[in-house]
């Protein structure tokens, strides 16, 4: 276990949703390159209300993605992330913050980010902000899909 991640069961309905942010990821190839194919899926009370995916360079990551759909501001939902959101700006804004700013609870993360200026900043990050972080569900899964990023 990593010092960011924790113990925590995942039940059927996190590994399922966990699944459709991973299908999200894979819908990203090959346009999000020589960004990482990552799926996010937002939820509220068990219900998906929105959904994203890496888009071509310079243009919304897959958090900011399924923020985007969302058709107001809403508090309180779960983030289902494949790889860990990242902490710093580039070409477009921080996942981290935008996460915080509209008001997550929690977010599940597959798999830390390996990428030095992330690796693990991004999770402290939401961490800070008082939000709940889980890390390594269906690891395994991201881990195979993001194979290319991870070597890379």
């Amino acid at each position: 276990m990593t010092p960011t991640s924790k113990q925590h069961a995942f039940t059927d309905a996190d590994r399922h949703l966990m699944s459709l942010a991973l299908e999200q990821g894979r819908r990203a190839l090959p346009d999000c390159r020589p960004n990482p194919p990552v799926g996010c899926v937002l939820v509220r009370d068990g219900v998906v209300v929105a959904s994203g995916y890496t888009q071509p360079p310079g243009q919304h990551h897959a958090e900011a993605m399924a923020l985007a759909q969302l058709p107001a501001e809403q508090e309180g939902l779960t983030a289902y992330v494949t790889l860990e959101p990242c902490s710093f700006a580039g070409r477009t804004p921080s996942c981290a913050l935008a996460l915080v700013a509209n008001r997550v609870k929690r977010v599940h993360v597959a798999l830390i980010d390996p990428d030095p200026r992330n690796a693990g900043a991004g999770i402290a990050l939401l961490r800070q902000a008082g939000i709940e972080v889980t890390v390594g569900l269906l690891e395994d899964q991201a881990r195979r899909d993001l194979a290319p990023y991870l070597h890379a």
